[in-house]
């Protein structure tokens, strides 16, 4: 076989005859990147030292400046505005070289590295680096996956330091954040209750979400009352004066108004991963940091009226038992009918008896119910005699149980030291950007499963071992204290009870929050 391209010129150098015929008769159009990682004063003068020495470089090599895209964000992140706006500028052959101090500063991470890397070799645009690390002028690019790969290493080195950091702060009890819960001040990275009405609006979001209150109502009330917003109070430059619903679920499910330091509470695992939530065995707890605004009782009752909401789309609270009261048999829940003076199904309502019977219970008959309950439920708490059934419960942790945790481990493991192989790999040149890319995405979904399900399984073994009889004595002194009163009240209905099933016969099931304790 005869080809003319065998007796031609390399590749090397055709690529470079290509490059001296285009840019024979002009000067070459450089686009500049300089870049830092933070606003700190020290390395604001870093950059206009990048500038002068690149305006240097430009000047001596006789090359024209297009433009500077100037960063002051971690080179870890593929979203960045200046890196964006380059890349787009260079699809439109904008510029004919890019100049970087090092690679490090376009990116400092394998998978952003090489999607540049395909970018700058479609649209023929060079890179030259100035650490001499990468010179495309010259046709040296063959150390790029290299290079690439060793920057990443370097920033999750770093990105672990500033972790174990973090960790260690957090278990001598310092906040790690810049702004404080809304109703605290920060002082010496120490949070103190604010000394103004900010605490006050907290009590009253809890309370208001007890009583049946959802986020957007809570919010809406605040808003109309003039209330400051959050970012108000914390001096934002953008701060709204229109609360959200966002906002209040966010307050509510903050765990540092009960007096604790909760942290850690999430980590990318690598540099290029999302944020994932860790298990709660691995959160960074301290108890008794500062005063609490919330008690821990309420705190945890609105935790699980939280999640036992979140299984329906809530209606608003008219009636006591909107959002409590389901049909048995379709699970709509129960509309109140005023000239009844009680509750039907939801879809009998709507639709008749095709969809559903009416399931009816009056609401005072269903209230003495519960309240007869109670009554029953406190006069025959025996405390040793419950004991003896949390002694089972606390040791209820099956082998297949615990097999499974040991096998996810081993899995988690497994897949990640896959992703470390094929980063090597790709470093290495050995596969192709598509393929790690593919295979990556394969693996961490893979792992997000596994750790869903790890933490699912951790959760189920920590609530059957968490039962002690202190907390049996504190069921019981709240139903006593709940005796006192004659009438069931919206507090008293959401403190003690998750949810309640009406049968074909009128006959409700209820399910109290402190059935898994007792039973």
């Amino acid at each position: 076989m005869r080809l003319a391209l065998a007796s031609s010129n390399s590749y090397k150098e055709i690529g470079q005859q290509e490059l001296d015929s285009t840019l024979a008769n002009r000067p070459l159009k450089v686009a500049i990147l300089v870049r830092v990682s933070t606003h700190k004063e020290e390395q604001k003068s870093s950059l206009e030292n990048q500038r002068n020495l690149f305006t240097q470089v430009c000047a001596e090599n006789g090359w024209e400046i297009y433009d500077f895209y100037q960063e002051i964000e971690s080179g870890t992140h593929s979203n960045r505005k200046g890196l964006n706006q380059l890349i787009n500028d260079a699809k439109e052959n904008k510029f004919d070289l890019i100049l970087s101090k090092e690679l490090s500063r376009l990116a400092r991470n394998v998978p952003l590295a090489y999607q540049l890397k395909e970018i700058l070799n479609k649209h023929k645009i060079h890179l030259k680096t100035l650490d001499g690390a990468i010179d495309t002028l010259n046709g040296d690019q063959d150390k790029f996956g290299l290079y690439a790969w060793i920057y990443e290493q370097e920033s999750q080195k770093t990105s672990n330091r500033i972790k174990h950091t973090f960790r260690t702060k957090a278990k001598e009890g310092e906040f790690n954040g810049s702004v404080p819960p809304y109703g605290y001040y920060l002082e010496n990275k120490k949070i103190f209750i604010r000394d103004d009405y900010t605490p006050d609006i907290v009590r009253k979001i809890f309370q208001e979400y007890i009583e049946g209150k959802g986020f957007d109502g809570i919010a809406r009330g605040l808003y109309n009352e003039g209330i400051p917003t959050p970012s108000q109070i914390s001096g934002k430059a953008n701060a709204g004066d229109k609360w959200h619903g966002s906002t209040i679920k966010k307050i509510l499910m903050n765990p540092h108004y009960t007096g604790a330091l909760v942290q850690c509470r999430d980590t990318k695992p690598t540099i290029t991963d999302s944020r994932l939530l860790l298990p709660v065995s691995e959160f960074v707890i301290v108890e008794n940091v500062h005063e609490a605004i919330i008690s821990l009782d309420t705190f945890n009752t609105v935790q699980d009226m939280i999640i036992s909401r979140q299984r329906i789309r809530p209606q608003q609270e008219i009636h006591l038992f909107t959002n409590t009261a389901f049909c048995a048999d379709c699970g709509r829940g129960l509309h109140f009918k005023k000239n009844r003076k009680g509750y039907v199904c939801g879809n009998y309502n709507k639709h008749g008896i095709k969809a559903c019977s009416e399931h009816f219970i009056k609401e005072k008959q269903l209230a003495e119910i519960i309240l007869e309950d109670i009554r029953s439920i406190t006069a025959k708490l025996n405390l040793d005699d419950v004991m003896g059934f949390i002694a089972k419960k606390a040791n209820k942790v099956t082998n297949s149980t615990k097999k499974r945790l040991v096998k996810i481990e081993k899995d988690i493991a497994d897949l990640n030291n896959d992703k470390v192989r094929l980063t090597k790999l790709l470093a290495q040149s050995s596969i192709k950007i598509e393929d790690y890319r593919l295979t990556i995405d394969d693996i961490d979904n893979k792992l997000n499963i596994l750790v869903t399900e790890k933490y699912e399984l951790e959760k189920s073994n920590s609530v059957s071992k968490d039962t002690t009889a202190t907390d049996i004595a504190k069921i019981k002194k709240e139903l006593s204290y709940f005796l006192q009163f004659n009438e069931l009240t919206t507090e008293m209905l959401h403190r003690l009870v998750d949810r309640i099933e009406i049968k074909k016969d009128g006959s409700p099931r209820i399910f109290y929050r402190f059935s898994n304790e007792l039973l």
